[in-house]
């Protein structure tokens, strides 16, 4: 496992830090953010392809407007070929 940190959620404040880091062995994405209520973990599952519910093991995060520079900072360094 080689993980790299991406970044920070750029808001950051003492409560909460939204942060990006990259598996560059497995090529994924490591965020942590913020649980979505139930409301909206709801609607995602209910609009989702999949015909089962949201497994244990997976949950829906939200993710702020202003870290997608983040998100695409880790892509570049998991695929740099791809722009």
């Amino acid at each position: 496992m080689n993980i790299k940190f991406v970044g920070i959620d750029p808001d950051t404040d003492d409560d909460g830090c939204p942060t990006v880091w990259v598996d560059t062995e497995a090529a994924d994405l490591l965020i942590q953010s913020y649980t979505a209520d139930d409301a909206s973990t709801a609607r995602c599952d209910a609009l989702s392809p999949a015909r089962a519910p949201i497994p244990p093991g997976e949950t829906v995060i939200r993710i702020p407007k202003r870290m997608i520079p983040l998100i695409r900072k880790a892509c570049d360094e998991l695929d740099p070929g791809v722009r």
